[in-house]
């Protein structure tokens, strides 16, 4: 590992102007490649303190020996030049999208003497006009297939084509009307070129000049009597207006745009594509990265439009690129888009209408391509084997933890205190034993503290419940049966919490996981290991240490523990929102007339708990701020004319609760038996 400090340049020798800058390794290949309106600033934030800088970038400068940059006139030439760099290294700490090569175009080989239409993948060729991508080649050929008896332009390969003309006879579908068959000359070469001139234009969106004309020349032929040629016409308008329904209408029939939407986490990001010509959705695409370096969204947008048009010809850059976030600056990427489309090119975040609701669509796909592609990642057998092994490795444990129980706790500002565990077994989740707690210790916000009431609660049931499930300690005995005193799911599982995790993971740095160290070795348990996952560095913390693990970037086990945490996070926070809108729901304070949320919960923040304001005086509900004298009195009135609340007990210790939801845990530690039996578990409905 490289001190940066080695090779940081001298003061003075970077230019204070706009330029591209690479990091090299000690064997001279570019590791990164990166742009500057001022290399001298940008190249400073590099050589600050390593604790300073994000993880990711810290690994980027130990990992180079050398730097090294070019100046260039404007910040225009610096995103050209950074973007050819790119392409031409492929340095490995750089953000790269991967691109599916598979995705199918519809081409139209222009550069020809006679243009052929097919089916494309891959690199695109000068000269050829593209149409998509496509989600699949069936479907070019559909629109393909309809097309041909408007336009028939050829379709054949070389082979075939030569082989007609050196015989004289067309292929079939020059028989039946489906190709003008130039191979045998029924057309020349500059009316086949006419007919792949007007099919391109069809495609790229200019259908209602061409319908227009069409229906003129079918109602000019019904006139003169030609109905032969009026039905053959009449024909071919329905054969291009099945093949525009192909494409749903999505704004204005001349808009001309590319949507553009990123959906991320702290370690990968998926870019998803919509393109629109003359109002239709003409084609999409997506891409999956990892974020190799500390990226903002602005500039996931910055490299998605490099690759999208950095080798496209400059037609296929449209006159709107809608993005959810601006690149910063702005300016050099617009006017590197107007440059390369020869016109002005609007770059811009849509905030109302239509274009801002198609905008919600392409996220949703963006979101859901990224979860497809975890869930693919995680339903890999290998990988979640692989996975496991790593975090076993980083946490020295003697072996892979099949079970792994995840924390984190979720309010409201101090309100509304809840827990979530969620349970991964073999890498995959286990919704039937998630577990939801309600935390009334105490009031205000105190994760430490609710971490270890937490962690005290499951595990002193798992104590509890692990005498009654055979699994004895030293000097205990099996009844006759050779079976424990408790009782076994019917696929021979303990019951609820007596199966033990080999792993605990809590939501949090060093402060919660010494909470869940400490509330175990209380209970004397100390077969079960723990860790935090902290969520802006996403470092792993070990109880009694000072420095945390970093796994790499790549690492599945990193990936899995991600997940884990996630989804804790995601369960506790759904469950915290449910008992806020219930509270919200089930309050005399929606009799109040006047009295919205905003009031509603400044009155619960000041009281702590309706419980409390029922038992205030109107001078006592004054003192909040926003509720006057006679709003006061009504709310006292509205609690007066309310029928008394019934208090839950708990039935193992006779303490009385406020009222709980079904599916979590009670102050005392037991759950309360109210609800169905997949409900009592937490499982989600």
């Amino acid at each position: 590992m490289a001190d940066p400090s080695s090779y940081r340049p001298k003061p003075g020798q970077i230019p204070d102007s706009p330029g591209v800058y690479r990091f090299r390794d000690e064997h001279r290949r570019v590791i990164y490649v990166g742009k500057a309106k001022s290399l001298r600033q940008r190249l400073a934030n590099y050589f600050q303190d390593l604790a300073g800088l994000h993880p990711r970038t810290r690994t980027m400068v130990t990992t180079a020996a050398s730097v090294e940059w070019t100046v260039v006139s404007t910040e225009v030439e610096a995103l050209q030049l950074e973007y050819s760099w790119i392409k031409e290294y492929d340095p490995r700490f750089n953000v790269k999208y991967r691109d599916d090569k598979s995705y199918p175009y519809l081409a139209v080989t222009m550069n020809e003497e006679f243009p052929r239409v097919q089916v494309m993948r891959g690199h695109k060729k000068k000269g050829v006009r593209y149409f998509g991508p496509y989600g699949h080649a069936w479907a070019i050929r559909d629109t393909v297939d309809l097309l041909l008896r408007v336009f028939p332009v050829r379709t054949c390969s070389a082979g075939v084509f030569k082989n007609a003309t050196r015989t004289g006879r067309p292929c079939l579908l020059g028989y039946i009307g489906k190709c003008s068959a130039p191979c045998v000359g029924r057309v020349s070469a500059e009316e086949h070129r006419e007919l792949a001139d007007e099919f391109s234009d069809f495609m790229a969106g200019r259908t209602g000049t061409y319908l227009r004309r069409l229906e003129k020349q079918m109602t000019e032929a019904a006139e003169e009597m030609e109905y032969e040629r009026a039905a053959r016409l009449r024909d071919d308008i329905g054969a291009l207006k099945k093949a525009m329904e192909k494409n749903a209408v999505v704004l204005a029939d001349a808009t001309d745009a590319d949507l553009i939407a990123v959906a991320e986490d702290e370690l990968e990001a998926a870019v998803q594509i919509f393109h629109v010509r003359g109002g239709r959705v003409r084609g999409q695409r997506g891409w999956v990265t990892d974020k190799v370096e500390e990226i903002t969204t602005g500039a996931l947008v910055e490299h998605a439009l490099q690759q999208l048009y950095g080798e496209e010809r400059g037609d296929s850059v449209p006159r709107e690129v809608l993005v959810p976030a601006l690149p910063d600056p702005v300016e050099p990427v617009q006017e590197w888009l107007t440059g390369r489309r020869g016109s002005a090119v609007s770059l811009r975040v849509p905030q109302r209408g239509d274009k801002k609701a198609l905008m919600e669509t392409v996220q949703r796909n963006a979101l859901h391509s990224l979860a497809l592609h975890k869930t693919k990642r995680a339903s890999d057998l290998t990988t979640r084997s692989r996975a496991l092994e790593e975090i076993a490795d980083a946490l020295d444990l003697d072996s892979a933890p099949l079970r792994i129980e995840c924390y984190d706790i979720s309010h409201l500002q101090g309100d509304d205190v809840v827990a979530s565990m969620v349970v991964f077994e073999d890498g995959l989740q286990r919704k039937s034993e998630y577990r939801r707690f309600q935390i009334k210790g105490f009031e205000g916000q105190d994760d430490v503290r609710s971490m270890h009431e937490v962690i005290t609660r499951r595990f002193r049931r798992y104590l509890a419940e692990k005498e009654k499930t055979g699994e004895w300690a030293d000097g205990e005995t099996p009844d006759a049966d050779g079976h424990g005193n408790g009782l076994t799911e019917e696929d021979g599982r303990p019951k609820r919490f007596a199966y033990p995790p080999q792993l605990v993971v809590v939501d949090g740095g060093q402060p919660q996981v010494a909470a869940a160290k400490k509330a175990l070795d209380e209970l004397g348990i100390d077969d079960i290991a723990v860790c935090g996952l902290a969520k802006r560095l996403e470092e792993v913390w070990l109880p009694n240490e000072d420095d945390p693990v970093v796994l790499p970037r790549t690492s599945e086990g990193l990936y899995l523990l991600q997940r884990v945490r996630d989804e804790a996070h995601r369960f506790a926070i759904t469950y915290q929102r449910t008992k806020r809108a219930k509270r919200f729901r089930s309050s005399p304070l929606d009799d109040v007339p006047g009295l919205g949320d905003a009031r509603k919960q400044a009155l619960l923040k000041h009281f702590g708990s309706l419980r409390k304001l029922r038992s205030a005086t109107i001078d006592q509900i004054c003192e909040v701020p926003g509720i006057g004298r006679k709003t006061a009195e009504t709310i006292a009135v509205a609690f007066a004319q309310a029928a008394p609340a019934t208090p839950a007990v708990n039935t193992a210790t006779g303490e009385i609760m406020d009222e709980e939801e079904p599916g979590t845990m009670g102050s005392g530690g037991e759950p309360v038996t109210t609800g169905a039996p997949d409900e009592r578990r937490g499982q989600e409905t």
